[in-house]
This record gives structure tokens, C-alpha cells and sequence, in this order.
């Protein structure tokens, strides 16, 4: 790429006033990740490579599905059909769109233990988790470390966006005091969702990150927007500043999902939400794949990547083990019976 085309990608972005040569400038030094590379991640991350951010950690524990491909605007059918991992699988797209941009992708869960490390260095972060006790950490994380994430959720055809920039309240817990019980929450498994939605909630994110990367922290957002794009709804949310004094979070610093006794640890076993998968978290560290590979050529098909290896057992039913010690069982939703499988072809 020449010099002159390098002027050119950007050429537009520039002409717009806030942003200019100098916003543009921050932004091409500037590092984000992307937690959660679903629906809200795989737009947000391709509109912040296409606006120059310098370097894009990616960073998802999932693989690929038929059901992403209706609203997963990096995924193709390819990607389902290998089972790819999202974070290689956005990774590779992203890289065609904008050779300039660092690439890092992350196939793990983001937990207390790791999210300090996982997270190093960056500038901002994308919620595109859709998680509420992960939100928690990450607001703890934020207020901790003084850094801004950009919060977003969709389902069915709403949403909502808030940038919260980690410098004192108000905060997420604010807003959300304590996390939901899950039979209260909506997820897109149980109440679906439309692409177009998502799309929207993912634009708004990525321009408030694009405004506080490119230095206009004044237009940043200061409320909360709910949107319900079906009845055409557009409300926008304050929270009271006088909530922080009865904040656990950001009032009193007491960073509970961070490093106190509600800290998220790794889940030793759960059953994946919609999918027919058990999660089972190994004690296994210094995986060997290719010697995972030749001792399970034997029993069936075998696929190898840098961030896995699977075996096929049938055509339902498959075992991929991550480089973090996690293995997927898919094909069940008995735990009993996966543990049973990964003792049969992992041992332990």
C-alpha cells in the first residue's frame, strides 16, 4: 500500500470536522478491545478497523454457528461449517478490510483471574458480551484501572448504549445495583433477535468509542439511549449523580466481581445457554495438540488450529479442546455424560 493510498482510506473520516488530522491521528494510536465477538462485537469491530484504531484485541471463548450467520456480520458459511472460533475467524476477516490494523485475537473466558492481563494496555473496551455478571467485572475492572468501555445489550428488537469512562461515577452499578437471577433476563436464545437491531446498538457503540479515541470526550454521551426499534421508541436515561454515594462500586470502591468474595472464577462445569454444550474447565495447562491430534486420529475425524482441537465422535456430537484448558462438549446437555467423554478421550 502506498503512502497516498494510506491518506485516502481515511480521507472522509478526516474531512469531518471533530475529527480531522489530529483525531484521526489519536485514533490510529489507539487500542481497543472487543469483549464478546458476536452480533454487537463483529460490527463494532469492523466499523473501528475501518476508522483506523491501531490495534484490535478480540476476545471470545465461542465457535462459529449456522444461527450467528443471521446478524454475525464478519461470519460467513465457511467459517460455520469449520466451527471456526470467532476470535480467528474475525481476526481473518478484519485483516482483508485493513491490513494496518494489529490483530489480536483471544479464544478465552474473561474471568478475575485473567481479565487484568487479558485487557493490559488498552485504551477502551467494547461490551459485547451480553453478560450480566461479566458486565460487573468489567465495571470493577474500569473503575479500578481508570479506563472507559463502551456498555451495549440487544434483544429482540432493543437496546441499549452507555459510555462509562472508568474516572468515579456514576457507573454501571448505578444503574444496575446487583445482577438479575437469570429466569428474569431475556437472552437472544430465548426471545430472538433481528440483525438490524444489533447492527444499530454496535454503531452507536463504536461512535462513542470513536469520539472519545479521537479526543471529543465532551460529545461523549451522558445518558443512557434505550431504543426499541419494532414500536419505534427512542428514550434517553440519566443517572442521578447522588446514586454514587450509596454505590458499592464506585462510591465506596469495593470491587466485589474484581477481587472480592463475588470474584468470577473460572466455571469448572456449566451448561451452555441455548446450545446443547457442556463447558467443562480442565486442570490442564501446557496443551500438546499435536499429540492430542495423533492420539485421537483413532477414534475419529480431527480438526487442529492454533486455538483448538476437536474431535468428531458422530455427526451431533463433538469435543473441542481449548488452549485454556476448556473443553465444549457438544451434541449434550447432560453434564454427567460429557464428563464421561472427556474423561474417556482427555483422561483425568
Amino acid at each position: 500500500m502506498t503512502s497516498n493510498q494510506k491518506i485516502h482510506r481515511y480521507a472522509r473520516q478526516i474531512q469531518f470536522g471533530p475529527v480531522g488530522q489530529e483525531g484521526q491521528a489519536r485514533i490510529r494510536g489507539s487500542s481497543v478491545a472487543i469483549l464478546g465477538c458476536g452480533a454487537l462485537g463483529t460490527v463494532a469491530a469492523e466499523i473501528l478497523a475501518r476508522a483506523g484504531v491501531q490495534r484490535l484485541r478480540i476476545i471470545d471463548r465461542d465457535v462459529v454457528e449456522w444461527s450467528n450467520l443471521q446478524r454475525q456480520s464478519l461470519f460467513d458459511e465457511e467459517d460455520a461449517e469449520q466451527g471456526r472460533s470467532k476470535a480467528e475467524a474475525a481476526s481473518l476477516h478484519l485483516a482483508k478490510i485493513n491490513s494496518e490494523v494489529t490483530l489480536e485475537p483471544i479464544v478465552a473466558d474473561i474471568t478475575s483471574e485473567n481479565i487484568v492481563q487479558i485487557l493490559e494496555s488498552m485504551d477502551l473496551v467494547i461490551d459485547a458480551a451480553d453478560n450480566f455478571s461479566l458486565r460487573f467485572l468489567l465495571n470493577d475492572w474500569s473503575l479500578k484501572y481508570r479506563r472507559p468501555w463502551v456498555h451495549g445489550g440487544c434483544v429482540g428488537a432493543t437496546g441499549q448504549v452507555l459510555l462509562l469512562t472508568g474516572d468515579g461515577g456514576p457507573c454501571f452499578r448505578c444503574l444496575v445495583p446487583e445482577p438479575p437471577p437469570s429466569a428474569s433476563v431475556d437472552t437472544c436464545d430465548t426471545a430472538g433477535v433481528i440483525g438490524s437491531a444489533t447492527h444499530t446498538i454496535a454503531s452507536l457503540q463504536a461512535t462513542e468509542a470513536i469520539k472519545w479515541l479521537s479526543g471529543n470526550h465532551e460529545q461523549t454521551r451522558a445518558k443512557l439511549i434505550s431504543l426499541d426499534l419494532w414500536n419505534n421508541r427512542i428514550r434517553e436515561l440519566k443517572i442521578p449523580k447522588q446514586l454514587q454515594e450509596h454505590c458499592l462500586a464506585c462510591g465506596k470502591e469495593q470491587f466485589e466481581f474484581l477481587d472480592g468474595d463475588r470474584a468470577i472464577q473460572s466455571e469448572t462445569t456449566a451448561v451452555l445457554c441455548g446450545r446443547e454444550a457442556v463447558q467443562i474447565q480442565t486442570n490442564e495447562s501446557n496443551i500438546d495438540f499435536e499429540q492430542i491430534s495423533n492420539r485421537w486420529q483413532s477414534v475419529g475425524r480431527v480438526q487442529v488450529t492454533r486455538f483448538f482441537v476437536r474431535l468428531y465422535l458422530s455427526d451431533q456430537q463433538n469435543l473441542t479442546l481449548f488452549r485454556d484448558g476448556r473443553v465444549v462438549v457438544n451434541g449434550t446437555d447432560q453434564i454427567s455424560e460429557a464428563r464421561s467423554l472427556v474423561s474417556r478421550f482427555l483422561g483425568g
